[in-house]
């Protein structure tokens, strides 16, 4: 039950402050370290750990989290750029291997992607929403946000040219399923590798999704979604900055925004796919998790309790649509294990 105080004679919540997603990363750490522990060497039976190294806040502070667990040489990051990839990403996923001294390899899967057709297909639904894209040109796909004060969120393609003029287009369903279907290979292939290596090393494959994207549905189903062990899924994002710093994470890596690096034009998650810059989302999510009403959230998040029952309405659509991303493999009839 959350906090309550009586105010002329109604029981109402007490305000939450943003203390309330304050860790003990001590203990947070010694927690997770003794899961991993646990999971891959009793559980999954496995010798170590490949974690894939985008330069994030989260697959850093899971990459860590692993070698506080299992030490150094147990722990093994693959770095996988495209032909979108930020080159900032390769770079601080590099510095955060040398910090921790993990093994890692370099992954070019930019001619898988090119082989199976990714950037074509992409580009083909592209052109029926913007004819004239072609080669040269950049793109990504936003929402505006709840904070702008848009009734709903309504995906929009945005455009650059190769003059640098930008064009704003909203997408019809079909071509938003096309582009992002297409856009989705990128992280299928990633997960392939990140296989590969765990495959050859008997190692297992540590996911890296943090709370938010985990509840809201923020993967890519057997892409970025598939994996042995998810370290920081119970953990707010605001918990895993809280942790990075407490590991000695390199501050270029604690003071990146979060991006999905998966589009030629720089993009951060809210326009993608959150409704709020992450430390908002992790309040409201917190606050619904809890059963605050949206009144309490108002002094530490900023927004009007309307705006914030708006947030509480998206987080519910968002885990119904994307529940079956959770889901298991339906069966006819169970198959589980007898004797």
């Amino acid at each position: 039950m959350h906090d309550r105080l009586l105010v002329a004679g109604t029981v109402q919540a007490r305000p939450i402050t943003r203390e309330v997603l304050r860790l003990d990363a001590a203990s947070a750490v010694r927690t997770v370290a003794e899961a991993i522990r646990d999971q891959v060497l009793r559980q999954l039976r496995r010798r170590g750990v490949v974690v894939g190294l985008s330069g994030g806040i989260d697959s850093s502070v899971t990459a860590a989290l692993c070698v506080e667990a299992l030490g150094r040489e147990r722990v093994f990051g693959v770095l996988m750029p495209e032909r979108d990839s930020d080159p900032d990403s390769l770079t601080l996923g590099r510095h955060v291997a040398d910090t921790l001294g993990i093994a890692s390899v370099v992954e070019d899967i930019a001619p898988m992607l090119e082989a199976a057709g990714c950037y074509r297909r992409r580009d083909a639904f592209i052109q029926k929403a913007v004819p004239h894209y072609g080669p040269g040109w950049r793109c990504k796909v936003v929402l505006p946000g709840l904070s702008s004060g848009a009734a709903y969120n309504v995906s929009y393609l945005v455009v650059q040219s190769p003059s640098g003029t930008s064009h704003r287009v909203r997408l019809s369903p079909e071509v938003y399923l096309g582009i992002v279907a297409a856009t989705n290979m990128k992280q299928r292939t990633r997960k392939q590798i990140e296989y590969y290596h765990a495959d050859r090393l008997n190692y297992a494959v540590a996911g890296t999704p943090n709370r938010l994207e985990y509840d809201q549905g923020f993967f890519v189903k057997n892409g970025d979604g598939m994996a042995d062990l998810k370290p920081i899924a119970h953990l707010y994002k605001t918990q895993v900055y809280q942790l990075a710093e407490w590991l000695g994470l390199p501050e270029d890596i604690r003071t990146r925004p979060p991006t999905t690096d998966t589009w030629s034009l720089a993009q951060t998650q809210e326009e993608f796919y959150f409704a709020l810059p992450h430390e908002l989302m992790d309040l409201c999510l917190y606050g619904l998790n809890h059963g605050f009403p949206a009144a309490a959230l108002s002094g530490a998040t900023g927004l009007t309790p309307d705006r914030i029952e708006a947030v509480y309405r998206d987080i519910r659509a968002k885990r119904r649509a994307t529940r079956y991303l959770h889901a298991a493999p339906l069966l006819v009839e169970n198959v589980a294990e007898v004797g």
